[in-house]
Formats: C-alpha cells, structure tokens, sequence
C-alpha cells in the first residue's frame, strides 16, 4: 500500500491523497475490498490511465493491478485464454504470437490493461467485428460485499451480459477469458484520397475490406485511408523495412506531427497550412505483418479525445456536418479526424449496442482549450442519437444516457444490486448512471 497522486495518461485528469494498493492475486484483492468497505471508503480500480474522462479517477481508495498482471492458462487448441486484470494489450499480443493466435480485433493503442479496455468499451474498426468485449467468454469480478463471482453464458449470464462493458461500477474485474483465433496476418494498403471520393464511398470502403479506417486532416481536402485485409499466417510476411518504419512512424507521424502540433499552439493562424502540410506528406505504402503488428500504430504526442458512435447510416452526414462546422465557425484544429466502423452487438453499455455503428474521433493537445471545439461535435453526433465512448471525453449524464441506451435501466439495476452502497462509484458514474439506492449513504463515504 502507498500513498500518492495520481494522473491519467493526458494529464487531464488528476487526484491526490491517495490510498493506492497493488494487491496479488484474487485473495489479497478481496482483502483490499473488504477492508475499504469495513472503513466506509471508496475504491475505483485504474489500468493504465489511457482514459480521458474520471471513469478511474479515484475519490480516496485506488487498486493498481501492475502485481496482478499474469497469464493463469492458455489453450491452444480452442484459442481461450485467461490472464489477470492488469496484462497489458501489449503483452497479451507477444503471449498470444508465441502460441499461434491472434486477437480477433484491436484498437491503434495497445498500452491499456485488458480489464481497463473492455470495461471502458475499446474498440478497433471493421463492419463485420466487434469490440474487445465481444471476444470475451468468462470473467471473475470482486463484488462489494468481498464475495467473487465467476460469470460466464452459462452461470451468472446476467452478470456476464453487462460486465462485459461494465464500467468498473459492478465490480473489481480480477481476470478475463478471452476467445482468440489462430494467428492470422493483415496487408495494409495506406493513402491519401480526397474526402469527398471517401465520403461517397463510404458504404463501398467500409465493407469492401476487413479493417477499414480513415482520417482526415481539417482545413484540407485530403484524407488518409487504411484498409486491412486478413491473410492466413503462412502468407509470406512483408513488413515494412525498419529504417521504413522509423521514418514514416516514428519521424514523420509523431516527431514532424509533434513539432506541427507545437506550432500550431503558438500559432494557431497557421494550422490550415500547417494542416495542408501534413495532408501533402502523405504518402501510399502497402505491407504485411502480424495482426497485431497493422493494428497498433505508436502514439507519441499527447492529446485529449471526444469520440461519439453513431448509426452507421449517419456517420457521412456526421463528417460532412463537423466539416462544414469546423469551417463556418472558423475552428482551428490541428489533429485529423478518425472514422472507423464496428458491428452492431449485444452488450448493454457497448456503444454498438443493437446496432452497426460508426465512430469520429476529434481530438486536441493536451493542455489546450479543448471543449469549444468539443462541444460543437458533440451537438452534431448527440442529434442523431450517438453514444460516447465511455473513456472519452463528453459531457452527457444519466437522464441523457438512458434515452439512448434501451437496456440501461437493466445495467443500473445490476449496479444497485451488486454495489448498493456504491463502493466502486466515483464522481463521472455518478453522473453518468445516476446515484445508487443508497446515495445520501454513499456521498458521505
């Protein structure tokens, strides 16, 4: 146990006074439980702080699971594997090579904890794949009361439904079983092509390839495709040349994008050229590599994020309107805009709950003045019905929450349920679910 501060990857999110604990094993994390709720405290689990909102943001108890990160079994043969709460995307993926498998879907980041992933909803992009949290078949969570639940389709499957995208507010997520598939690789065609070509063939782009994605740079006419097709592992594998890679991703995509992004926040007349810029270097490449080596791009820039799902339907409409917002109201916006797609899914908090979705990402430097640019996005995807990702930034709560979720009332029940004295809320779900059944007890906690 330590005390300490604590602040989240983009430095938007902080706290202080923390009693932190870095228990091992499901055992000690029950004593940690236990000896919270026994002192009438509160105890929010982190990861490793890739969110952007206080969905982790501790009000005085913290459980680190950097002690509590192992792999518990493996099976080869029907690709499910268990590891506890605190492995890594990262590691997960050089386990699962090592033994011929490979995750189904993966978003561009891979630094988050598994258990810090699924609970906030991460994604990657395909119209026919889920979430991470589709991939999911088992889970054991520590409840408020010290008991531990095993939640599988078949036992506790009510549990099981909802903790899948749980939101850290059902309980302390101890370890997952995932359902993984053998290895398999992806070519990657990168290019530019002009955005309206992409918007008018969206539908096309998105189905026509396994991982569709794009991004398109504000103030230009420009954006940058990335389409993913899977290929059996035996493919002769053709990654990019090291020096390749260094220079496209590491100099140009996060050192040049770097200095850019500082320019811009001194001067930020110049981030229509400076954006036009960054559009012309765009350049095409095609190479092929291990499903987890396409799907996670290195993130070296820190920034903060807005991302809204949308019906699928309406995501051209989305980009048209932020596009024609961006220039009537004469934003500056130094960071592209990233669309991806996912399929629709049957978890009641997934953001592509019940229906096939799109996703825009906006993002801004950290330390900026973020929401007036935020705000306005948020206004374009809220009218049509669109769902934030729970990590990222918004500004919706509870009553808002709940006309766009048809199964909420159900997940908040489960949360009352579970967690009646609302050990494992904070602030952000409290707003975002709404207190629990005993909320005059829980705000003096």
């Amino acid at each position: 146990m330590t005390s300490d501060r604590w602040k989240n990857w983009a430095g938007n999110q902080r706290a202080t006074g923390l009693t932190v604990h870095h228990p091992r094993g499901t055992a000690e994390i029950v004593d940690v439980v236990d000896a919270t709720r026994k002192a009438g405290g509160r105890l929010k689990a982190i990861g490793s702080g890739h969110s952007f909102t206080a969905i982790g943001k501790p009000d005085g108890g913290q459980v680190a699971f950097d002690r509590h990160a192992g792999l518990v079994w493996l099976d080869r043969k029907t690709g499910l594997v268990t590891v506890e709460a605190g492995m890594t995307i990262r590691t997960l993926n050089g386990i699962l090579r090592q033994a011929g498998l490979s995750m189904t879907n993966l978003g561009d980041i891979d630094k988050q904890t598994i258990s810090g992933a699924v609970s906030t909803g991460t994604h990657g992009t395909g119209a026919a794949f889920g979430g991470i949290a589709t991939q999911i078949r088992g889970m054991e969570l520590v409840l408020a009361d010290g008991s531990v639940l095993t939640c599988t389709p078949e036992e506790n499957p009510e549990v099981f439904a909802a903790a899948r995208v749980g939101l850290g507010a059902l309980g302390l997520v101890s370890t997952v079983t995932l359902q993984t598939e053998p290895a398999f690789a992806l070519c990657a065609e990168e290019g530019p092509m002009p955005l309206a070509d992409v918007l008018s063939g969206f539908d096309s782009l998105a189905e026509g390839t396994d991982h569709f994605e794009f991004y398109w740079f504000p103030h230009t006419d420009l954006a940058l495709t990335k389409r993913n097709t899977r290929l059996p592992f035996d493919t002769e594998l053709a990654p990019l040349p090291r020096w390749k890679s260094i220079v496209d991703d590491e100099v140009l995509s996060n050192g040049a994008f770097g200095a850019i992004v500082g320019i811009s926040r001194r001067v930020p007349a110049g981030i229509p050229r400076l954006n036009r810029i960054s559009a012309r270097a765009l350049g095409s490449r095609t190479f092929t590599d291990y499903s987890a080596e396409i799907f996670v791009s290195p993130r070296r820039v820190r920034f903060v994020e807005m991302e809204y799902a949308v019906p699928r339907t309406d995501i051209v409409d989305v980009v048209s309107e932020i596009q024609a917002t961006i220039d009537r109201d004469g934003l500056r916006v130094p960071f592209p805009i990233e669309v991806r797609v996912a399929a629709a899914d049957d978890i009641p908090l997934s953001t592509a709950s019940g229906r096939a979705s799109g996703y825009v990402a906006v993002h801004m430097p950290a330390g900026t003045d973020f929401w007036p640019y935020f705000r306005k996005v948020e206004a374009i995807a809220v009218e049509t019905g669109g769902r934030p990702h729970w990590g990222k930034l918004h500004t919706l709560d509870a009553a808002a929450l709940r006309e766009r979720y048809p199964r909420f009332d159900e997940f908040v029940a489960l949360r009352d349920k579970l967690d009646p004295i609302g050990l494992f809320s904070n602030a952000y779900l409290d707003r975002v679910l709404g207190t629990g059944p005993n909320a005059e007890a829980a705000s003096r906690r």
